[in-house]
C-alpha cells in the first residue's frame, strides 16, 4: 500500500455493544462469532489483506478476553498490540491513547463492529492524494446518510441524522498523525466531533466514495444475523467441527451453527445462529433467533437472544 515505514492501522473494539445485549453481557462484540469466526479475526484478516503490517486493538468491556483472544499476536501472522482503557476514552480518545504507536505516515482506524470488503489501497491513495488531515470511507446506506460532501469531495457537515442528499459513514478513517494535535489527551473524546470542530475551522476532512462493496454494521441482533447470513456466500448452512444434526432434525432457509453443537431429532432451526456448544432437544423450533454458547435449547425460541 505505500512504501517506507510499516502500514498501522487500530480496530476500534472498546464499546459496551449495549445494542446488542444479552449477546454482550458476557462477550465482548469483538469476539462475537460471524460465520463460526470472531469478527476480530475476520477484521484482521481483512487490514493484513489490505497490507497492515501492525495493529492496535483497544478494549475496554471484558478486556481479558480479548487479551486472552490476541496473546502475543503470533497466531495471526502479524504484530498486534491490545491496548485496555479503564476508563472507556471514546473513539477519539482511543486513537489519543495510543498516540506513541503512530509514526509520521498516515494510518488506518476500523470500527471494530463492521464488517466490509472496501479497497482500502485505493481510499488510501486518495487520503495520500488530497493532503487531507482525515479521510473518511463514505457510502449512501439508508438510514446512515449524515455527512454532506461538496463536488470536490471535501466533507461540509456531519449531521445527527439521515438526511436526504448525503452519505454515510463506513466506519473507515485514514488519519494523518497532524490530527491527534486536535484530540484532547486523557479524556473521553468522540472523534466526530473533533471533525466537526475541524470543518468548522476550514480544515479538509475528505469524504472517500466507495461503491459495489459488502459492508455490515453489527450494531443490533437483527444485522448481526444478517452479517452472519451474508457470510456464507451462498451456502446455506454452516456446521462447526464436532456438530451433529440428527438425520430428522431440518435446517431451512439458512443456519450457522457452532462447534460442538447438537441439533436432537424432530428439531427445526431456521435463519438462526448458534454459538458453540449448543443444545436443541427434541421437537424444538429455533427460528430468526441467536443462541449462545452451552445453552440447552427446550423450548421453542422465535425472534430473540437466548
Amino acid at each position: 500500500m505505500k512504501k517506507g515505514n510499516a502500514m498501522k492501522a487500530m480496530i476500534l473494539a472498546a464499546g459496551l455493544g449495549t445494542r446488542l445485549k444479552p449477546l454482550t453481557e458476557h462477550c465482548p462484540k469483538a469476539l462475537m462469532p460471524v460465520a463460526n469466526r470472531p469478527l476480530l479475526d475476520r477484521n484482521i484478516e481483512y487490514l493484513k489483506s489490505s497490507g497492515v503490517e501492525e495493529i492496535v486493538v483497544n478494549t475496554h468491556h471484558l478486556p481479558e478476553q480479548i487479551l486472552h483472544h490476541i496473546g502475543d499476536g503470533s497466531a495471526f501472522g502479524i504484530p498486534i498490540q491490545v491496548r485496555v482503557e479503564p476508563e472507556i476514552l471514546g473513539t477519539g480518545g482511543g486513537i489519543q491513547n495510543v498516540s506513541d504507536f503512530w509514526d509520521e505516515e498516515p494510518f488506518i482506524v476500523l470500527n471494530g463492529d463492521i464488517l466490509t470488503d472496501i479497497d482500502l489501497d485505493a481510499a488510501y491513495k486518495a487520503h495520500v492524494e488530497s493532503g487531507a488531515l482525515a479521510t473518511l470511507v463514505l457510502h449512501s446506506r439508508e438510514p446512515f446518510n449524515q455527512l454532506l460532501v461538496d463536488p470536490e469531495g471535501n466533507i461540509q457537515d456531519i449531521a445527527e441524522k439521515n438526511l436526504p442528499g448525503r452519505l454515510a459513514f463506513t466506519g473507515i478513517h485514514i488519519i494523518d498523525p497532524a490530527l491527534l494535535t486536535y484530540i484532547p489527551v486523557g479524556c473521553y473524546s468522540n472523534i466526530v466531533e473533533v471533525y466537526r470542530h475541524l470543518i468548522t475551522s476550514r480544515q479538509i476532512i475528505l469524504g472517500y466514495l466507495s461503491e459495489g462493496h459488502r459492508w455490515h454494521d453489527i450494531g443490533t441482533v437483527p444485522s448481526y444475523l444478517a452479517a452472519n447470513r451474508d457470510s456464507l456466500k451462498g451456502t446455506p448452512f454452516l456446521l462447526g467441527s464436532k456438530c451433529k444434526v440428527h438425520d430428522d432434525a431440518r435446517l431451512s432457509d439458512w443456519a450457522v451453527i457452532g462447534e460442538s453443537c447438537r441439533v436432537h431429532d424432530a428439531a427445526h432451526v431456521e435463519r438462526s445462529v448458534l454459538w458453540d456448544h449448543v443444545t436443541v432437544h427434541r421437537g424444538v423450533n429455533v427460528i430468526d433467533s441467536v443462541v449462545t454458547s452451552f445453552q440447552e435449547v427446550r423450548e421453542d425460541i422465535i425472534g430473540r437472544v437466548f
